[in-house]
């Protein structure tokens, strides 16, 4: 008999086009079942619609997408500043519901921009625009390969999850964020700094056991084609397997 794929929850964001929708980028979808060998269950954004310590345990794993929306400042305490952009409030309320439901039962949970964000403040992190300055993003008005074309180096931790998963020391990601990590959030384990200004760029930590790792570009991007960016999602099927979350 074949062994049960793991099921891992992707968490959508609203959008609207001719009217309210769920959506996520099959892009976050193609490599967690290519890579990590997992069954994908779409999360919707919306809070009425979810019971997270139930949709919890129905799960083993989480991650949590990038989106074209930013949190709402007040979560991490800052004032609703007009640069904080567009907003998905409920977004907002599900993700960190939902991530600290699985963290508490020991389950992997993992964030990709955004999601990176969401975990950071999860932790009591903050954030802020200031960090990034315009050298982590291409101007929104860009064409959308343009603006995931936009790339700088990263040094990753010595003896980091990603850099043992990878074999990499210094790699080479693009970089679609507004904001980045002002504070990083308490227990949180930096595994990745952008080399020019040493801006955070990947966390980890194992609070309840349970694997929790994100980066702020995104690996779902190119997947297959780099070794850090790959890793991630090798360690996100290992960790959904209730490894250790090394390959």
């Amino acid at each position: 008999m074949t062994a049960r794929r793991p099921a891992i929850g992707v968490l959508c964001c609203n959008e609207r086009i001719d009217r309210p929708v769920q959506v996520v980028a099959s892009r976050f979808i193609e490599p967690l079942t290519r890579i990590a060998g997992a069954t994908v269950l779409l999360i919707p954004a919306l809070a009425d619609a979810n019971d997270c310590g139930a949709v919890a345990e129905r799960l083993d794993g989480l991650l949590l997408t990038g989106s074209r929306s930013h949190l709402a400042p007040w979560r991490y305490g800052a004032p609703d500043l007009t640069e904080s952009g567009r907003l998905d409030e409920q977004r907002d309320q599900v993700a960190l519901q939902l991530a600290g439901h699985m963290i508490e039962r020991g389950q992997p949970v993992f964030g990709i921009c955004r999601g990176f964000q969401e975990l950071n403040v999860l932790f009591g992190g903050s954030l802020s625009s200031e960090v990034c300055c315009g050298r982590h993003h291409r101007d929104p008005l860009d064409g959308y390969d343009d603006q995931f074309a936009h790339c700088h180096a990263i040094d990753l931790a010595d003896g980091g999850r990603l850099a043992h998963a990878s074999g990499e020391r210094r790699t080479i990601v693009n970089s679609v964020h507004e904001q980045g990590v002002d504070r990083l959030g308490g227990g949180l384990t930096v595994e990745a700094t952008a080399t020019d200004d040493g801006l955070i760029e990947a966390i980890s930590a194992r609070p309840c056991g349970g694997e929790v790792l994100a980066v702020q570009w995104h690996p779902e991007w190119d997947g297959a084609r780099t070794a850090t960016s790959r890793a991630f999602f090798e360690l996100v099927g290992n960790a959904l397997r209730g490894g250790e979350g090394s390959v």
